[in-house]
């Protein structure tokens, strides 16, 4: 099956598109597994530090009723329950979770099907104890929460608060600090709360996420001095140097897919321009690399073609002007001779038979020039051809008719044609071809021709046999050159100037097709054959025979 030519546009455009496309889609799971990543790890970030302190709080605490009491205290507190874990294989932690609970950080185990998060933390000085809570929303009441459990861990650290903030920092994402109220920056009203010895959150809302904060706002236990928790950032899912990150790895991407797209297609256009640059300096056979089906390759197809039709005109018109030269000098020489004589005699009669022999040279002349002028013609370029349904065994039948008239002594005859054997030809070179093979046949045999045609796997043919001497098998390819006579009984002394097959050849090649030379398996001379696509749209789509 006959595959059509991938287009080279298809192949860039679809090509980039699939690139595209593909790189979108990993772009985008990248920015959710990072995302999702580092919602996990502001989560955590934001919960260690409170939870350690709430953590803090019952390893303060005997066990016992007051550990309990103290428990369901700081549950009503937080809004939420807390319960203390001793069993880890019910818990099934995992060795990075462990990991993270004794280095002191939170745990978060998230279920978003069930909108609720179960944190844990590790209860200070217990290896097997662990504080849990279970949940399923953040809201004001747990802000305020934090700012209690950060006072009641102060109380144990009097005089000493700013040192034990300094050391608390290292579980906290965000700052902690004991500031003067007039510094802090609050409105009135949150003023007048925190002298009600209220927790107030300040908000603070920017351009983006990123802008955008929250701020938990205390009274110390000193006058005139406020506790501040954050600011605290809100989580931002696309900050700008992620982004940034991901369309330069993106780029990155889609411009080294692109290179290895079109550089094939580049390095085969190079191929071309360097046959090029070769032909043009002087260099006749180069060729380009083909490789593929695209338009590049079928544009290399068709300059190795062009080239090989350059080669093949510059080699035919050196071998044509070598040939005519040395045909034309023998008519030429004989024209001279006669008129020399003729300068010499004064007999009416001698100067008549020598005007005969100009007049026959002559004319002789003029057929060799005629037989240059149409193989010239059939060897420079593609002539006009009308290609159309011709009936075959009518054709023969008609070169028969006009070869027996001619006065051979052999008989020519037309085998039987199937009914309906009919292909696409150009009537008037066809039966050129026919009438010149037959008429050579004419020309050698001893008293048989025969004419024959038919149809094959798309092919059709033509064949000329005749009982003369045959071609031997060395000299049936060089038969078809250009003014080419060979030295047995094929000789000058039959006629001919050796341009009749070339012309034949010619026919043939432009037919899409080729003619062929062997020996006559029934009448046992030459047997000449000629083929070319039944159908003329398909001469690019058959095997060649």
């Amino acid at each position: 099956m006959i595959r059509p030519p991938s287009s080279i546009f298809v192949r860039i455009y679809g090509g980039v598109l699939l690139v595209i496309s593909a790189v979108a889609i990993c772009a985008w799971s990248t920015l959710q597994v990072l995302n999702e990543q580092r919602a996990s790890d502001y989560r955590e970030h934001m919960a260690t530090g409170f939870f350690h302190l709430i953590a803090i709080g019952v390893a303060r605490q005997p066990e016992g009723p007051l550990r309990e009491a103290w428990l369901q205290e700081a549950s009503q507190l937080l809004d939420n329950p807390l319960q203390l874990v001793r069993d880890v294989p019910a818990e099934n932690f995992s060795t990075d979770e462990l990991d993270s609970l004794a280095a002191g950080k939170a745990v978060i185990r998230l279920d978003v099907r069930k909108n609720f998060a179960n944190i844990y933390s590790q209860v200070p000085g217990k290896q097997t104890l662990y504080l849990k809570v279970r949940m399923s929303k953040v809201s004001e009441q747990q802000a305020k929460a934090m700012a209690v459990f950060l006072l009641d861990d102060l109380e144990h650290y009097r005089g000493q608060e700013a040192r034990r903030l300094k050391e608390l920092q290292h579980w906290f994402a965000f700052p902690l600090s004991l500031v003067p109220l007039d510094k802090v920056g609050l409105e009135t009203d949150q003023r007048a709360r925190i002298k009600r010895n209220e927790v107030v959150l300040a908000l603070k809302e920017g351009a983006g996420t990123r802008n955008s904060s929250v701020r938990i706002i205390a009274p110390a236990m000193y006058p005139g001095l406020v506790l501040v928790i954050g600011p605290m950032y809100l989580f931002d899912w696309m900050p700008v140097r992620l982004l940034l990150i991901v369309c330069a790895v993106s780029l990155g991407m889609i411009t080294v897919a692109s290179y290895f797209i079109i550089h094939p297609l580049e390095k085969k256009i190079k191929n071309v321009e360097q046959a090029v640059r070769h032909i043009r300096a002087g260099d006749l056979s180069a060729r380009a690399e083909v490789e593929g089906r695209d338009e590049v390759s079928q544009l290399a197809l068709a300059f190795n073609s062009m080239a090989e039709h350059i080669q093949r005109l510059i080699d035919s018109q050196r071998e044509l002007t070598r040939a005519v030269s040395h045909e034309l000098r023998t008519p030429v020489a004989r024209i001279r001779f006669g008129m020399d004589m003729m300068a010499d005699t004064e007999d009416a009669d001698a100067r008549q038979e020598q005007l005969a022999g100009l007049d026959q040279d002559i004319d002789e002349l003029n057929k060799l020039i005629d037989e240059i002028l149409t193989y010239a013609k059939l060897e420079q370029g593609i002539p006009v051809l009308n290609f159309e349904p011709v009936e075959l065994g009518g054709l023969l039948a008609r070169v028969a008719k006009e070869t027996s008239v001619l006065g051979f002594k052999a008989v020519v005859d037309v085998a039987p044609t199937a009914e309906g054997t009919v292909a696409e030809a150009e009537v008037r070179y066809l039966h050129r071809v026919l009438q010149n093979l037959a008429g050579n046949a004419g020309r050698y045999a001893e008293s048989h021709i025969r004419l024959s045609a038919w149809v094959q796997d798309n092919w059709a043919y033509v064949a000329v046999e005749d009982d003369g001497p045959g071609i031997a098998e060395k000299d049936r390819e060089r038969v078809f050159q250009p003014f080419t006579r060979l030295d047995d009984s094929r000789t000058r002394a039959s006629g001919g100037y050796g341009l009749g097959l070339s012309i034949v050849s010619r026919i043939a090649f432009w037919f899409g097709g080729q003619i062929t030379v062997d020996r006559s398996e029934t009448l046992g001379g030459a047997r000449f054959v000629m083929s070319w696509p039944v159908v003329q749209k398909l001469r690019n789509k058959l095997p060649r025979q």
